[in-house]
Order: C-alpha cells, then sequence, then structure tokens
C-alpha cells in the first residue's frame, strides 16, 4: 500500500484548522494516509485539541512564521509518505480526491506536479481553478482557466497539461524532489508554487490539472483583500519571480513594463482611493528588488 503525506501550514487560524482536520478525518483514503501539521509561529498552540481530532497527527512547530514555503519545507523534509500532497489548511477536501491525483501519477510517469479542480467554499458552484494559461514572461501575467465559471461538470473529464498547479492543493512523488528540490523560501508569501512549477519544467517534468478530483477553499483567509502584506509581497514577487526565471533581457523588458506602467497605474489608483498607504507598500516592494539579489530572503513583515 502507498503512504501518502498531507502537509498543511498554519498560521493562527484555530477554526480553520479545526474544519480541515475533520475534512481529513470524513474522507479518508484508500492509501495510509500521513498528516503532518505545521505550527508556523501562531501566538496560541492548540495541539492537543488538533490531536483530539486526529490522534495520529504529525505536529510540527516553529517559533517563527517562515512563510509558505518554508512552513512546508518543513514538512517535506520529514515526510515519510510516497506522496506528497501540499494542502492549504483553508481547504476542504472531498471524497477520492487523494485516491484520484495518486492513480493519476502513477498512471502517467511524466507527470511531477498535479492539482485538482478547485472552488469557492462559500460559492460551492463557482469555479476558482481548473488550470493556468503559459505565463507571459514580459507582462509577468498569466490567466486562471475556469475562474468565476459557474460549475456545470464541464471540466469533470478533464486529464490534461496545464502551465501551472495551484498552491492550495498540489500533490507530487517525494522520490522526485531529489531533482526538483524544494520549495524557494525567498518569497515568503506568493509566487513560490509558480517558482517550484519552474523548477519541475526545467526538471522535464509536466505539470497537471486532474478535474474529476476537487477541493473547497476559502479563499483570502489569512490576509484578507488590498491588504498591505497582500500588495506587499504580490508586488515584490511578481518581480522576483521574473528576474529568477528568465533572462537578462527578458528581465530588463518586463522591469520597465511594470515598474512605468503596471506599478505606476496601481499607486494612482490606491491614491485615488485614499489608500496612501497601500501606494507607499507597492514603491517599497520595487524598490526592495532593485536593493537585493534575486536569492536574497525575507522572513517576516513589519507594519
Amino acid at each position: 500500500m502507498k503512504t501518502v503525506s498531507i502537509i498543511t501550514v498554519n498560521y493562527n487560524q484555530y477554526q480553520v484548522n479545526i474544519d480541515f482536520l475533520n475534512s481529513i478525518k470524513l474522507h479518508s483514503s484508500n492509501n495510509q494516509l500521513e498528516v503532518i501539521f505545521v505550527d508556523n509561529g501562531s501566538k496560541i498552540e492548540y495541539e492537543n485539541a488538533y490531536r483530539e481530532i486526529y490522534p495520529d497527527l504529525v505536529y510540527i512547530r516553529s517559533n517563527k512564521n517562515l512563510g509558505f514555503a518554508g512552513g512546508n519545507n518543513l514538512g517535506i523534509k520529514i515526510a515519510s509518505g510516497d506522496y506528497l500532497l501540499l494542502l492549504n489548511n483553508d481547504t476542504e477536501i472531498t471524497p477520492n480526491l487523494i485516491d484520484s491525483l495518486v492513480e493519476e501519477l502513477d498512471r502517467n510517469p511524466s507527470i511531477g506536479l498535479i492539482s485538482p479542480l478547485i472552488l469557492f467554499y462559500d460559492q460551492p458552484s463557482t469555479i476558482q481553478y481548473a488550470g493556468y494559461t503559459k505565463m507571459n514572461y514580459l507582462t509577468g501575467r498569466n490567466k486562471d482557466i475556469g475562474g468565476m465559471e459557474t460549475n456545470t461538470g464541464q471540466y469533470d473529464a478533464e486529464n490534461r497539461e496545464t502551465a501551472y498547479c495551484h498552491g492550495a492543493a498540489m500533490m507530487c512523488r517525494k522520490s522526485t524532489l531529489e531533482r526538483v528540490g524544494l520549495l524557494s523560501e525567498d518569497y515568503f508569501l506568493y509566487y513560490e508554487e509558480l517558482d517550484w512549477c519552474e523548477k519541475f519544467k526545467r526538471a522535464g517534468l509536466k505539470l497537471w490539472f486532474l478535474g474529476k478530483a476537487k477541493i473547497y477553499h476559502k479563499e483570502s483567509i489569512s490576509v484578507g483583500k488590498e491588504s498591505a502584506i497582500k500588495t506587499y509581497f504580490m508586488t515584490r514577487n511578481r518581480m522576483l519571480f521574473i528576474r529568477r526565471n528568465t533572462g537578462f533581457l527578458n528581465t530588463a523588458f518586463f522591469s520597465i513594463y511594470f515598474v512605468f506602467i503596471a506599478a505606476t497605474k496601481q499607486i494612482i489608483g490606491f491614491l485615488l482611493k485614499g489608500k496612501v498607504d497601500l501606494a507607499k507598500w507597492t514603491l517599497r516592494a520595487l524598490a526592495w528588488n532593485f536593493t537585493h539579489n534575486k536569492n536574497s530572503k525575507e522572513l517576516g513583515f513589519k507594519i
């Protein structure tokens, strides 16, 4: 029997974690499960409460917030499973999700990383993710496939390559990481899963979408919309992603576009809405890229 290690990272979200663990417990797998819970510097620990739901929980505590990549890497390093399933703690799974992903990886050895169909938890008939289009490296933009469409089963039969997997739910073989490596901790938050996908592609492996497997995602519970932390890291890491994954000429053209068009438009928009603080965080994010090399880490965030 194959073993699947589910890895999830938490930061101060007690009730969300309770719901997550109940979901895992409810929708068991035919494969043997190892559930690894990484507490990423939360102010209060609830290990005993989590173990009441899932007694075999593998609980790891980090005294500081290591970000999405750092937290997941802690779990990956101790995982004993043949397969690793990285799941956001703000997701709830469905029956046969785990087994369907494992079966697809077994069927197609060329797949390196696979994600399921993702639906919004609060609007369960609305699609968040059914794959991604290719990245335009000159603008640092791509599009989600199926985003905000009403789910009528139109993607249930789809089993195909995608440009990127989704960080809320992605599975790989543990053995593959000997070739690919861990998630890059240089990002702290946002874009790290896209960077990881680029590593899989450079290793000659495919990224895959499986429509018959589904999860529900409670989007933006951690940081909210138009928050300082989201504005800063989305801006900073969009530029960092291009710097790390394209050549000098592409980076130069992207930087001109991003600084003088995309970011300038964003700053003006914030100022018109009276959100001066968010305009300042956008400027700080741009400045970071011109004062740090592309492998500089930034753990934590201070307002």
